[in-house]
């Protein structure tokens, strides 16, 4: 990922200096319960702990001539130990190393994306609760629909987030998986309990079945966790987007004193973040499909998989963890706008109130059918001209209204404490 969306944190979790150390710890730890069982000298894991080292361009050079990057790590770390290196590595494959590594790799990145959706999470709870009662309309089909609160908009995301940190937590549990039985996964040549001594002390779980790798649908879940995170993030920034726009102006992007929205137009104050966002997300999903793909290997294992996790577990990771941070600097620092808000609730006229008369008219006694029929009609001569009269105004005048509705009847319909008075409701039960 290009160092305009990344992190540092999360960038030094897949560089090549990290992952080779977390490779010399796989090693290191497997010759410790090797010492243990008495089939090295004890003295290998002492030397690794003291000597064991690499150097990043030196495996770069050893790889160009073998062609292999677990050798070419294995041959650098022997420069540093002498001949007892023989020792590291027996028994072992190299998907041991790999596959075990990038399950610590991954889990680190789970780790930050964690805080970072917690945060996230904080922010919206925090502008939810300031909003709970500040009406706004509803919108189906970007039209008009009824009335709700921002704060109920906000509420919404929230819960999303929270069912997201879930599926990310037990994403993290599932892909936290150790892998060290050897060449296709039998143990003939690796006892079981140095795949279990080094699992515990990666704070990993020994992998139920390896066919010499860890089998990809764990890899495959903990991508679609990322992917359906990456898809809610992208829900809340057209919502912001959508309220940005010049016709709308119900909330917007926070705007810098010295900051400027267009090279062209001095006026102009685009969504910039939320749409920068919009991007991100597709970033992370593009991860989704070809870690499904990679599900699928021949037999025992095939390296089909690798590099494509090599391009998709860096890129998902940091583009979402850029992602969800900046997501939570755009929702800490959002502009509400509450008189527009009001302003567009009431654009068309109190039209938002027909299924309130439609309720009324079928509690007399009048069909659905019919209700619908007469609510309609009303309703069109507002919407048909517009500003030249409203709702209410259409509704007294009407004979079939006014014979099933009396006028104190009509006014209480027209009551925006009908849409809040359930609010703390869907509050207590989503912020429990």
């Amino acid at each position: 990922m290009i160092p305009r969306y990344s992190r540092q944190e999360m960038t030094h979790i897949f560089s090549e200096e990290n992952k080779y150390k977390i490779w010399l710890e796989v090693e290191t730890l497997a010759c410790e319960r090797m010492a243990e069982m008495g089939t090295i000298p004890d003295t290998v894991p002492k030397l690794l702990r003291e000597k064991g080292d690499f150097e990043v361009d030196r495996i770069h050079a050893i790889e160009a001539e073998v062609k292999h990057d677990v050798i070419a790590f294995l041959t650098n770390v022997a420069e540093y130990v002498g001949e007892e290196a023989r020792f590291v590595h027996q028994g072992m494959t190299s998907s041991d190393v790999l596959d075990t590594s990038l399950a610590v790799q991954l889990t680190q990145a789970a780790d930050i994306l964690i805080d970072d959706m917690q945060a996230l999470l904080g922010a919206l709870k925090k502008r939810a609760q300031e909003h709970k009662n500040t009406l706004c309309v509803g919108r189906s089909h970007g039209i008009h629909a009824e009335p709700t609160t921002f704060g109920l908009k906000l509420a919404g995301h929230y819960a999303a987030f929270k069912r997201g940190l879930d599926r990310l937590i037990a994403a993290r549990e599932d892909i936290a998986t150790c892998s060290i039985s050897g060449a296709v996964g039998t143990f003939a040549t690796v006892d079981p309990s140095i795949e279990a001594y080094v699992a515990d002390k990666l704070g990993l779980k020994p992998e139920t079945v390896s066919t010499q790798v860890i089998p990809r649908d764990r890899h495959a879940a903990f991508f679609s966790a990322l992917g359906v995170i990456a898809s809610s993030i992208e829900n809340l920034s057209i919502e912001v987007r959508h309220l940005q726009r010049s016709e709308v102006r119900e909330a917007e992007e926070s705007f810098s004193k010295n900051q400027k929205g267009s090279s062209a137009m001095p006026h102009k104050k685009n969504p910039i973040l939320t749409e920068n966002l919009t991007g991100l997300a597709r970033i992370v999903r593009a991860a989704v499909i070809p870690a499904h793909e990679n599900v699928a290997l021949w037999h025992e294992r095939d390296i089909s998989h690798s590099s494509v996790e090599r391009v998709l577990a860096p890129d998902a990771c940091i583009a979402l963890d850029f992602a969800l941070a900046r997501l939570t600097t755009v929702v800490d620092n959002l502009v509400v706008h509450e008189d527009n808000m009001m302003a567009n609730l009431e654009k068309l006229g109190g039209l938002v109130f027909s299924q309130r008369v439609l309720l009324a008219l079928t509690q007399e006694g009048i069909s659905r059918e019919d209700a619908y029929r007469i609510v309609q009609r009303n309703a069109m001569q507002v919407w048909d001209h517009l500003g030249k009269t409203d709702f209410k105004t259409e509704l007294l005048k009407d004979a079939d209204v006014k014979k099933n509705l009396d006028k104190q009847v009509i006014e209480d319909i027209f009551d925006y404490d009908a849409y809040t008075k359930h609010i703390d409701y869907i509050f207590a039960r989503t912020f429990a």
